[in-house]
């Protein structure tokens, strides 16, 4: 290969030469110089997604590990703890190493609390059954993504849905930030009020930890306007010091007392104090803890097919809606604003449900929080090991990850959703058709906490008002489907119910 003294005499075009990756294995492994990243870039990006997902360590186990089953079994929030790291670091690392995309994995929210609350607390599931349900999800899902199907669907969606669904999650994340950050925050129903949420406590930033948020998000909007490299990461690392100095001094301790009572002016989940150990050993007896086929035993086979098909679709488009609006953000999809080797990608994820129903963290999806690190420069898996790794280590350093505040991260999220509003410039809303679907999907994701309801309630949409504009044969026929399934879908508590 000529070097830039020889190619300069001779005129060469080396303008139209594939420029050869300069870092080794790791470089033309993971594709970095290609994709405009570099190592040190990977590794840190890795660490700020790490940091924007770390919180569901610690919330997933409250959501799993305190309620009994009809058996009067708990699966107990150490061993939720230990499982949700477990089956996050492996299906993160995984993620990486074989779709090469920087889009961590973790227990998803609202998966988990439909199992939780729906299959356990509900239908009388035991925890087993209930986990034996989610593998057989994913198993579903696999299958699909492995048949081309999962990618044929992601690919009929239109360029205008698809930007609806990336500002859709960005308002998402912004709405997390701020609810877990208490700027915003639920009114109980005691206030006899129409207003559904309201800023701070009775309308003031009155606790300490909201106050380091809103520093925060200062500290991380001041370093991207700057242009600083590695802004985010540095704001959580500069939040988290606020974060400890400020508890330090005034002592506002856990939004939860020991005895239980509520403490608004509290930190969220993690207390920013220096931990009095490391950690220890992971319990990792909740691993094949699953029952298969029980709950067609328990509920009947109609009833658990249903409950079956309520897990498919959401883990379907929760993930579809996820990958597009993350690739689009990194600058990963092409001109149609899809992602390239897309199938590799679905089938891996698809196993993520698989790996986190047998290990009874719930199904395991593409994490919407992966945006963080996006932002800071991630562009290839290889920042999907860096934060696999982070989290196989959380197992044995809990007290240690604790440290981070969740409002000492949030900042990073409202950033992170400012920056994905940047793709609404791609709908055209002078046409009603097109802005009336796109608008509901932006808005229904942040107001009922779910993507997959987003985009369920965008796809009925465009399909009906594409139909009545005329356009009914320009309307791609998994459109028909999927709209239809989510019709299904939105009706399955009355569906569930006429069986009883």
């Amino acid at each position: 290969m000529a070097d830039s003294a020889t190619a300069a005499s001779t005129k060469a075009p080396v303008g139209n030469q594939k420029q050869q990756p300069s870092g080794g294995f790791l470089d033309r492994y993971f594709h970095i110089s290609e994709r405009g990243s570099s190592i040190s870039t990977e590794l840190r990006a890795g660490v700020v997604t790490f940091f924007a997902m770390a919180y569901i360590v610690i919330l997933n186990p409250l959501i799993l590990g305190t309620g009994e089953d009809t058996t009067g079994q708990a699966l107990g929030t150490s061993r939720v703890a230990a499982a949700t790291a477990f089956a996050a670091g492996v299906m993160t690392i995984l993620f990486g190493v074989i779709a090469k995309y920087p889009f961590g994995i973790a227990a998803g929210l609202g998966i988990n609390t439909l199992v939780a609350v729906t299959f356990v607390a509900v239908e009388g599931l035991t925890w087993e059954e209930a986990m034996g349900l989610v593998v057989l999800n994913g198993i579903i899902i696999v299958l699909l993504a492995i048949s081309g199907f999962r990618e044929a669907v992601f690919n009929s969606i239109p360029s205008s849905m698809k930007a609806a669904i990336g500002v859709g999650i960005g308002l998402f994340i912004t709405m997390i930030g701020l609810v877990d950050a208490g700027f915003v925050r639920r009114l109980p129903d005691a206030a006899n009020t129409t207003v559904p949420v309201g800023l701070g406590i009775n309308g003031s930033i009155a606790s300490w930890p909201t106050a380091v948020f809103c520093i925060g998000l200062v500290v991380c909007g001041v370093l991207v306007v700057r242009g600083v490299r590695g802004g985010l990461f540095i704001g959580i690392v500069v939040n988290t010091i606020i974060a400890v100095i400020v508890e330090a001094i005034t002592g506002s301790g856990s939004s939860v007392g020991p005895d239980g009572t509520p403490n608004p002016a509290g930190w969220n989940l993690a207390v920013p104090q220096m931990p009095n150990s490391l950690g220890g050993v992971p319990d990792l007896s909740l691993l094949g803890a699953i029952d298969l086929f029980g709950a067609f035993s328990r509920v009947g086979v109609l009833a658990a097919s249903l409950l079956v098909f309520t897990l498919v679709l959401a883990n379907f488009f929760d993930a579809m809606g996820t990958m597009t609006a993350l690739g689009k953000q990194a600058k990963l999809t092409d001109e149609d604003g899809n992602l390239p080797n897309l199938k590799k990608a679905l089938v891996v994820e698809g196993a993520g449900a698989i790996v986190g129903g047998a290990s009874s963290a719930s199904s395991n999806t593409v994490y919407v929080d992966s945006a963080a690190g996006i932002a800071d420069g991630a562009r290839t898996g290889l920042a999907n090991v860096v934060t696999g790794v982070l989290f196989l280590a959380a197992m044995f350093l809990t007290p240690l990850y604790e440290i981070v505040p969740i409002e000492a991260a949030a900042p990073v999220l409202v950033v992170v959703g400012a920056l994905m509003m940047q793709q609404i410039t791609e709908i055209d809303f002078h046409k009603f058709h097109i802005a009336l679907p796109a608008f509901l999907t932006i808005v229904i994701m942040p107001f009922t906490y779910s993507i997959a309801n987003g985009i369920g309630v965008g796809f009925i949409a465009y399909v009906v008002m594409g139909i009545f504009a005329g356009n009914a044969k320009k309307i791609h026929p998994l459109l028909y489907i999927v709209a239809a399934l989510f019709v299904v879908y939105f009706a399955i508590d009355p569906v569930m119910g006429a069986l009883d």
